[in-house]
Formats: C-alpha cells, sequence, structure tokens
C-alpha cells in the first residue's frame, strides 16, 4: 500500500513541476484507487502542492519561462479565491465536492482535446 502512495505522489510531482496541474492526476489516485475520502485527497493534494510548487517556479524562473506582467494580480486573486474555496469546500457535501471536481475535470478533458485542433499563431520573429 506504501508503494501505492509513493506513485501517486511521483505522478502528481512529476505533471506538477511541469505546471499541468498534479492534482487532476493525484486526486483520482486518491480516492478511486487508494480509497482515500474526497476532502482528505484534496487537502493532501494542497499540501503537496506547496514545495512542488516552489520547487518547479524556482527552476522555471531560473530558464526565464515565467511572464511577470500581471503577476501580483494573478497572484492575490488566486489567494483570495483559494482561501473562499476552502471555506466553501468546508460546507459542501463530500459526495456533491467529488462530482463538481469530476465534471471539472471532464470539461478540462473536452477543451484539451479540441486544444489539440487549434491553430497555433506563429511567432514573431
Amino acid at each position: 500500500m506504501v508503494l501505492a502512495y509513493i506513485a501517486a505522489g511521483i505522478a502528481g510531482g512529476m505533471l506538477g513541476g511541469m505546471g499541468m496541474g498534479g492534482g487532476t492526476v493525484l486526486i483520482p489516485i486518491l480516492v478511486i484507487l487508494l480509497g482515500v475520502g474526497q476532502r482528505a485527497a484534496q487537502a493532501i493534494n494542497l499540501i503537496g502542492f506547496v514545495p512542488m510548487s516552489v520547487a518547479a517556479l524556482i527552476i522555471h524562473f531560473k530558464n526565464r519561462l515565467v511572464e511577470t506582467k500581471g503577476l501580483w494580480l494573478l497572484v492575490l486573486s488566486g489567494i483570495a479565491f483559494a482561501v473562499g474555496g476552502s471555506f466553501l469546500a468546508k460546507v459542501i457535501n463530500g459526495e456533491i465536492l467529488k462530482r463538481i471536481f469530476g465534471g471539472f475535470l471532464t470539461i478540462l478533458s473536452i477543451v484539451q482535446f479540441f486544444s489539440v485542433f487549434r491553430k497555433k499563431p506563429k511567432k514573431k520573429e
């Protein structure tokens, strides 16, 4: 069982480090495959997100891959909505929370699938 948790952490960490959102993999693995409750899985994801995101951010800054224009507006609004979402998740039933997260993943999958067919603008040289 310990190996399953380690494998889940590796999968979530790799995707999180690439900026793809490790929670989109980690949370379903924890809930569906390992039987962890929805709230606990989301809490584990958030706790794990802090060191993963700090490490990824340092590397991306060093490689000059971070766009800093509008950064503080994004950070402050992200913090505000994270706090609000935390309070909201506390009062929502776990089953409803599971359905909301499943719907989010479904929509995300559809958007990602169709993004393959979008034409990418040519880079200015």
